[in-house]
C-alpha cells in the first residue's frame, strides 16, 4: 500500500490526540513544526495516523495542517513516535524516521516497518516512503 498524504479532516480533532499527549507529540525546527500521532479508534486495525503542522504558513499565520496515513482514512494498526529519528538535509528539508505498524491478520498483530518522510518547509511539500524491517 502507499502512504497517503492528505489535508487535515476530522482525523485531526483534539480529541483524536493519541494519549497521553505529550508522549506522542514532538516539535521540530524552533516550535515551527509539530508532530503528532491521531488515534481515531476504529478501525482498530488502521486507526493510528500522524498528524504534521508546519510552514508554509496561510496568509492569516496559521501552518499547513496534514494528515500521513497508510491509505486514504485507513492509518497504521500502531505509530512509535518516542523512536522517531529526526535530520536535516539544506537540498530537501527535515527527514523523519519512525516505525508505524501494519496489521497482520494471520496474527492478529502488528508487523513494524520504517515510515520515512521528508518536509519541505518551504514549499509544504511531503514525501512519504514505507520500508520493510532488514531480515
Amino acid at each position: 500500500m502507499a502512504q497517503s498524504v492528505s489535508e487535515c479532516d476530522w482525523r485531526s480533532g483534539a480529541a483524536i490526540l493519541a494519549e497521553p499527549w505529550e508522549d506522542n507529540t514532538r516539535t521540530y525546527s524552533n516550535g515551527k513544526v509539530r508532530l503528532a500521532v491521531l488515534d481515531t479508534i476504529d478501525p482498530a486495525a488502521g486507526a493510528f495516523h500522524l498528524l504534521i503542522l508546519s510552514p508554509p504558513y496561510s496568509e492569516v499565520g496559521d501552518r499547513q495542517c496534514r494528515i500521513v496515513s497508510l491509505d486514504g482514512a485507513l492509518g497504521f494498526s500502531g505509530m512509535d513516535i518516542s523512536r522517531i529519528k529526526a535530520d536535516y538535509d539544506p537540498a530537501r528539508g527535515l527527514i523523519f524516521a519512525l516505525p508505524a505498524g501494519l496489521y497482520n491478520p494471520d496474527t492478529g498483530g502488528s508487523n513494524w516497518h520504517q515510515l520515512s518522510l521528508t518536509l519541505n518547509q518551504a514549499t509544504g511539500q511531503i514525501t512519504t516512503s514505507l520500508e520493510a524491517p532488514a531480515q
